[in-house]
């Protein structure tokens, strides 16, 4: 049917006199009162009756004028420790010990070696990773011409190295005679002396040179170390050209900036034992000391934070774990340099179905955030965190890095032995408050463990659990997989139009960064749907 005068009337016009000029449209954007979307407080305040979780909201995109590679993601984690990269392994039986900690320092993040287990056995996957990689190695070990081949054979199997120099007095300082490197002692028996088999033409460099200069020296003499020694002859410390190989391969990788060590934390309960367990850690030159707690606002904690500043005040110190804001001004007066956020939040917790207590962490990480950034101290979002979306929105929210175990669990790094099943192969995942984990014996003398020390629950009779155990594919290498993190976050960056944290964190505060919240429609719309079946092949 043709249509009428009136129906075709109802139609808007559309000539060109009542379209506004294309070259007007950014003056037209600045009349809008507010930019697209929402603020972070109107965010926050939109769900004032229900807590935030990362899959409620996404950030809206930003402009772009830089490529995603330029985009930096160098943070800190405590007020005086930074790392090129936000992420941190969670100190988990199950996630991190040496190879984990050294994974993720040489990826630009850093591992927490966890407690379950003896202070002597921590304290030795410190020194591991610490030993791992060097500028000047200003401790060596050294042997004296006294020991044999079955002393360096010994050094190898317990610390993974071989080279070890020979001075008259066994240790630094004294006259170098030599060097005895693991092709010297191959097919050689045990009892044979070291100077027998020592190398005695050695490339050597004197005391005060730089180490850009002492790598040049060492790379052009196709030497496996260059030995630092003063004007009389002593040893003074010890260049490796294997770290010189790693310098190149893991250009991220985060060091004390004045002894190019790899940095690295561990964890440590609230308990007078723990105490004496820390002793051990700062001789094995631990970095940073990650107090251990679900629940971090206690006179325990504040009192270990306090003993701690006052007895090893070149340690820094995060403190928690916290959801709010009181909580973390305790812990902030107590003297804390970084603090962990996150209660009920990880895949393999149920503190919250236990206990009732807790926070959704989107919330959590913003209130705390808010709080402790006014003072300087970083805040690091522990929990919840399942892909690389989730780590661009606690950043968002205020986090300066992400802990996470599940996201590492499974990985060729992580503790445990593969087991298969179904043809595909799998490893452990328990949480700290798993019944498995609170039957680890970390003194077996005393019966102490760690995992219900965490829990304030080392006295109890019957073991309330609060966290469960499980598997999780093989993941394969986490260095592949850190890579790919922090490749894709800076494509998240890119996209919200930031080149590092701090721009970020400001265009949050100014209110340019905007947010949208999503319903559950949004988040099904959001994810793969429509298909019969698919692949999700993350990296390659």
């Amino acid at each position: 049917m043709a249509p009428t005068a009136s129906s075709t009337s109802a139609v808007p016009s559309t000539s060109a006199k009542a379209l506004l000029d294309p070259a007007d449209a950014l003056s037209t954007l600045a009349s809008y009162k507010t930019g697209d979307g929402l603020s972070m407080d109107e965010l926050i305040d939109s769900r004032q009756h229900g807590g935030l979780t990362y899959n409620d909201f996404l950030v809206l995109p930003g402009y772009i004028d830089f490529p995603a590679s330029a985009a930096s993601l160098k943070t800190k984690v405590t007020r005086n420790v930074t790392l090129n990269t936000p992420f941190l392994s969670s100190p988990m039986d199950t996630v991190t010990e040496t190879d984990m900690a050294i994974a993720m320092g040489l990826m630009g993040g850093m591992g927490v070696i966890h407690n379950n287990l003896s202070a002597e056995e921590q304290a030795e996957m410190v020194r591991k990773v610490k030993m791992y990689e060097n500028g000047f190695i200003t401790e060596p070990l050294c042997l004296s011409p006294n020991a044999k081949v079955g002393d360096v054979l010994d050094i190898k199997q317990r610390l993974g190295f071989g080279g070890v120099p020979i001075t008259d007095t066994g240790k630094i300082r004294g006259k170098l005679l030599g060097i005895v490197t693991a092709r010297d002692v191959q097919f050689r028996r045990p009892d044979v002396s070291v100077t027998e088999v020592m190398t005695v033409d050695l490339v050597t460099a004197r005391q005060g040179i730089t180490l850009e200069e002492a790598n040049t020296i060492l790379r052009d003499s196709k030497k496996g170390k260059l030995p630092i020694l003063d004007e009389a002859g002593n040893l003074v410390s010890l260049l490796a050209r294997s770290d010189l190989l790693k310098n190149q391969n893991f250009p991220l990788a985060s060091k004390r900036p004045e002894s190019k060590q790899l940095y690295c934390a561990a964890a440590v309960g609230t308990r007078p034992s723990d105490r004496e367990r820390l002793s051990l850690l700062v001789d094995a030159g631990l970095d940073v000391v990650i107090l251990d707690s679900s629940q971090g606002n206690s006179v325990f904690q504040v009192e270990m934070i306090r003993w701690i500043k006052s007895t090893y005040p070149h340690i820094d110190v995060i403190a928690g774990n916290v959801v709010t804001r009181e909580q973390a001004a305790t812990l902030i007066a107590a003297g804390a340099d970084g603090l962990r956020v996150g209660m009920g939040s990880g895949s393999i917790c149920i503190t919250q179905e236990v206990m009732a207590v807790g926070r959704p962490q989107g919330t959590a990480v913003h209130a705390v955030a808010e709080f402790a950034n006014r003072f300087g101290v970083p805040v690091i979002a522990d929990g919840g965190i399942s892909n690389v979306g989730h780590i661009a929105k606690a950043l968002s929210l205020g986090a300066s890095a992400i802990m996470a175990g599940g996201l590492f669990a499974g990985t060729t790094e992580a503790p445990g032995d593969y087991v298969y099943r179904d043809g595909k192969r799998f490893k452990a995942y328990s949480g700290m408050g798993s019944l498995t984990s609170m039957a680890r014996k970390t003194n077996k003398i005393s019966g102490e463990n760690a995992a219900t020390q965490r829990y304030f629950s080392e006295e109890d009779t019957v073991k309330v659990a609060q966290g469960v155990t499980g598997q999780v594919t093989d993941k394969g290498s986490v260095l592949p997989f850190i890579n790919y993190l922090y490749t894709a976050l800076q494509h998240s960056f890119q996209d919200m139009g930031v080149q590092s944290l701090d721009q970020l964190r400001n265009n949050v505060k100014v209110g340019t960064l905007r947010f949208e919240l999503r319903t559950a429609s949004a988040q099904l719309e959001g994810g793969v749907h429509g298909l019969s079946s698919y692949e999700k092949t993350l990296y390659k």
